[in-house]
């Protein structure tokens, strides 16, 4: 799969994702716990829902260049995208409030299976994971701690901290927290692929590769000459 491939199904992935999030919240039956902490804190600010989740991204990215994980493209592009396709998303109105028990359900329901969708196609494109995900990657390296530990504790503090900040917090947070992984699973099983077998390019190797192929050009110019 060329770069530009690569970029548009992680681009399309990055959107599958936002309207999961948006649906979640829309449905009023609760938000999934880093979106709890972001509801939270345009409770304290005049921004936008979107672009307090992308600085709360840039917060998270620059957290996980200090414990040594180099960001891919992915990883840049998810803290930025999501951020601008969510507040796309409720300014337009493409996705209403819910307005009875059955839209609720609905809505979440819909918005925890296209989780699964929307990671399967942006980590898909094997151009890094999004910035929650390395930061947890980073701690387990340097904690040494399982997975399960380090999942939980992140997922916790950012649930607690947005939950006194007064975000969206109901039975939908801890659906959420059990079901995005069996959503995500059943989408790989689906599809009959490994995410373990995913092999990610950070901005460095890409960066490195196409000095390389400059560099080979170059020699072969020199050659023809």
């Amino acid at each position: 799969m060329n770069f530009l491939k690569k970029l548009i199904r992680l681009v399309f992935g990055l959107f599958v994702f936002s309207i999961a999030i948006v649906l979640t919240i829309h449905s009023q039956l609760g938000a999934t716990p880093w979106d709890v902490l972001h509801l939270g804190i345009t409770n304290y600010s005049t921004l936008s829902l979107g672009q307090i989740s992308q600085i709360v991204g840039i917060v998270v990215l620059l957290l996980c260049v200090l414990l040594g994980e180099i960001p891919g493209v992915a990883t840049v592009l998810n803290m930025y995208l999501v951020g601008l396709f969510i507040d796309l998303i409720r300014d337009y109105n493409l996705i209403p409030l819910a307005s009875s028990l059955g839209q609720q359900i609905f809505m979440l329901s819909l918005g925890l299976y296209l989780f699964g969708w929307g990671t399967y196609f942006y980590m898909g494109a094997g151009l890094g994971s999004g910035p929650r995900d390395g930061l947890m990657v980073g701690l387990l390296k340097k904690t040494k701690q399982p997975v399960w530990k380090i999942r939980a504790i992140l997922e916790t503090s950012v649930l607690v901290t947005g939950y006194f900040m007064g975000g969206l917090v109901g039975i939908g947070t801890f659906l959420a927290a059990f079901l995005i992984g069996v959503s995500i699973q059943h989408v790989y099983t689906l599809m009959k692929e490994d995410p373990a077998q995913i092999q990610h390019i950070s901005i460095k190797d890409y960066y490195y590769s196409l000095f390389k192929k400059a560099r080979f050009a170059k020699d072969n110019l020199k050659e023809t000459l």
